[in-house]
């Protein structure tokens, strides 16, 4: 049994959510370069190189890419052969109280949902635990902004409505978002299990890089029309027109009941934000 040093996940937790709010992943600063080459309009050409600017000031000058430094979203995998020397929950939430302290990052946290009052830390984050093979602990931290958290939604359809009633759901979701989410998007899509797991599936699908396909040839085709869906939409960049209104469409699945056909939109702004640290 390997141990892992409570401290260690601590620091681990601070870098990620102080990295994953300055450091733009290579592959969306690339889906904004490719964007501009496909893009007609001038306006929204003129947002993209905005884009690109913001994300390479937010880089060398270790600021956040948006005012909404987001809600600490943390998916942990821990190997079933791995003991951390003390509560792991408790270290990761340390972590993220270091890390949006020390790192200048807006807190966004009220500790009750209709009261509220600012927790002043951003804690406690929300934290998907997944138990896996090995001796590792897999961190991601994906800091989630309130706007785009806003135009995501959860339906239960009947199992008649098919792929068809999935696509054409997926699609209205981001026609009445509109510019509400600060677009260009990402979107995740989560299909099957349960109404609240088909909700973490959707987030989980925001975790991959752009143009990453889902291994069935199925769901990759699904996503790809869906992408050129919604790009034919109009709403474009910020919402001011042109044909880069998401950056990419991700699909997750999971096996479900027979009278059950629950689907996800989960809705990621252009500042697609997540980081990883394996320990």
């Amino acid at each position: 049994m390997r141990e892992v040093d409570y401290n260690q996940v601590v620091e681990t937790v601070s870098r990620l959510c102080m990295e994953a709010n300055y450091f733009l992943g290579g592959d969306v600063v690339k889906a904004f370069n490719d964007a501009l080459k496909k893009e007609e309009s001038e306006t929204a050409k003129n947002i993209l190189n905005q884009l690109l600017q913001n994300a390479e000031i937010s880089r060398t000058e270790k600021i956040p890419i948006c005012q909404d430094c987001g809600f600490a979203v943390v998916f942990l995998e821990l190997g079933e052969d791995v003991h951390v020397k003390g509560n792991i929950i408790k270290a990761i939430n340390e972590g993220v109280s270091k890390g949006y302290t020390e790192g200048f990052l807006r807190k966004s946290i009220v500790s009750d949902p209709v009261k509220g009052k600012n927790t002043g830390d951003n804690t406690p984050a929300i934290v998907h635990t997944m138990i896996v093979p090995g001796d590792t602990v897999k961190i991601t931290v994906a800091p989630k902004g309130g706007g785009s958290e806003n135009m995501s939604e959860v339906k239960m359809m009947k199992p008649a409505d098919g792929i068809e009633g999935v696509k054409n759901f997926v699609i209205d979701r981001v026609q009445r978002s509109s510019s509400n989410p600060c677009p260009p998007t990402v979107i995740g899509v989560g299909i099957g299990g349960t109404f609240e797991y088909v909700a973490f599936l959707a987030k989980k699908a925001l975790l991959r890089d752009i143009g990453q396909r889902h291994p069935d040839p199925f769901y990759a085709d699904v996503e790809r029309e869906l992408l050129q869906r919604i790009n034919n939409l109009g709403i474009g960049p910020m919402g001011l027109g042109g044909r880069t209104t998401s950056l990419d469409v991700f699909i997750e699945v999971h096996p479900r009941h027979i009278a059950s056909f629950p689907v996800a939109v989960n809705t990621n702004c252009h500042a697609a934000r997540h980081k990883t640290a394996v320990i």
